[in-house]
């Protein structure tokens, strides 16, 4: 005897399908605090991060890299399935204004105590210390990004779904580009530095929490909440939802490939493409070109990706585009170690990240299990994002000091390329 369907009308506005379309201040506040958040964590972890531990300790530079960022990738991990769940079972029976929703108040305080985290992050000395502050900090911050991601499946219609998530996924791109300029021209010195993009974080993520509307999650729809039935809710069945578990390994894939092949860009043009006497600048300065570039293709092809996806219905073919021009730029600089090649690839690693930030996240939200747990799955999801940090820096720090950097690149070019494989296991969308 099946169980009786439930009729969409009876669900409060925060766990039925959205049907309007979202204006553009809705997306410009969205997308505005995305770019604080990532400008922090993404600037932190190419810049900021690397110059402090080669300070701390420059014989063990490589090692201490990989260290930190893997530990702040399992706090992430760790961070936001939880902070997800919660924000999911959140009611308004507490909370101020707009504050009374499920998500703003979550997008606040994430974003407070991430931002006290960095400056307090800015004064370490010892790598012990540096790891402690990073560890809090990526659980904050991707406590503030459970919820803020969950705002795309709350309020966005399927059929605008990869033009808003374009947008939203812009700031990654453009927050790692103002936040290379604000470290690398005008607030030079390791802790200005700290305090800027600390600043902007929690500074940027106040607009769209305080005025733009959060469906509020009436008492009798709270889902009970027990940690052993959260620890259990984080395992999604791959028998029962098929579709839910090969996005989550091909966005699993695609991250992987970034993290292996973006993580030692800093050093690669220090110690191969030798930056400093080609042009007589420092390596700073020539990642932040590269990431101008890159984040310029990022963000055209973001923008247009999702628009176009929208147009046609079409999802996984562009993903498959996507991971072949990632993969193309990391077998390019196996062959060609030049401060020109550095460049091509960052214009096909754009282009091909761009589509894939708008396309996949799209499709992402179109195979979630349910809607009263759109933030935790999304924050299962978003394992595949930062959980593959971990695995990228344990892998690509042995394969650089024990190989070489282009036997780190050809892992990558293979990792790409699967991912952009394995997408089309995934049936329920186009």
């Amino acid at each position: 005897m099946t169980e009786p369907q439930t009729d969409v009308r009876e669900l409060p506005p925060a766990l039925a399908e959205p049907t309007v379309h979202v204006r553009g201040m809705w997306v410009t506040g969205l997308s505005v605090a995305s770019l604080g958040m990532w400008m922090a964590s993404l600037t932190a972890i190419q810049f900021l991060l690397l110059t402090q531990l080669q300070d701390i300790d420059k014989a063990h530079k490589f090692l201490a890299v990989g260290l930190v960022s893997a530990v702040g990738a399992v706090a992430a991990v760790i961070a936001t399935p939880v902070a997800g769940a919660l924000s999911d079972r959140t009611t308004h029976a507490y909370g101020i204004g707009r504050l009374r929703g499920r998500r703003h108040r979550w997008t606040l305080s994430m974003a407070l105590l991430a931002a006290i985290c960095m400056v307090v992050l800015a004064h370490q000395k010892t790598v012990l210390g540096v790891a402690i502050m990073w560890i809090l900090f990526s659980a904050f911050q991707n406590g503030e990004y459970a919820s803020l991601s969950a705002a795309i499946p709350d309020r966005v219609p399927v059929r605008q779904r990869a033009t808003v998530a374009g947008w939203v996924g812009m700031p990654q791109a453009l927050g790692l580009v103002l936040g290379a300029f604000l470290v690398s021209d005008i607030f030079t010195k390791l802790i200005p530095g700290y305090y800027a993009l600390a600043g902007l974080m929690l500074l940027l993520a106040i607009p769209f929490a305080i005025w733009s509307e959060d469906h509020p999650l009436p008492p009798e729809h709270r889902q009970r909440l027990s940690w052993v039935q959260l620890a259990k809710s984080c395992w999604v069945s791959p028998k029962q939802y098929p579709d839910f578990a090969w996005a989550w390994l091909t966005r699993f894939l695609a991250s992987l490939a970034i993290a292996m092949g973006t993580l030692y860009l800093l050093y690669f043009l220090e110690n191969q493409i030798h930056y400093r006497k080609l042009f007589h600048h420092t390596a700073y300065q020539g990642l932040t070109l590269v990431i101008v570039i890159y984040a310029a293709c990022v963000i055209i092809t973001a923008v247009v990706g999702g628009m176009i996806s929208d147009r046609l219905g079409k999802r996984k073919m562009i993903v498959t585009v996507s991971g072949a021009l990632m993969g193309c730029a990391a077998l390019l600089l196996i062959f060609v170690e030049t401060w020109d090649s550095l460049l091509l690839a960052a214009v096909l690693y754009g282009v091909g990240f761009g589509a894939y930030l708008a396309v996949d996240q799209a499709l992402i939200t179109q195979v979630l299990p349910a809607a009263a747990d759109r933030a935790k799955d999304l924050g299962i999801i978003n394992i595949a994002i930062v959980g593959p940090a971990v695995i990228g820096s344990a892998v690509a720090a042995p394969l650089v000091t024990l190989g070489s950097y282009p036997t780190l690149f050809a892992a990558t070019a293979v990792v790409a390329v699967l991912g952009s494989i394995f997408v089309w296991k995934i049936k329920s969308v186009a």
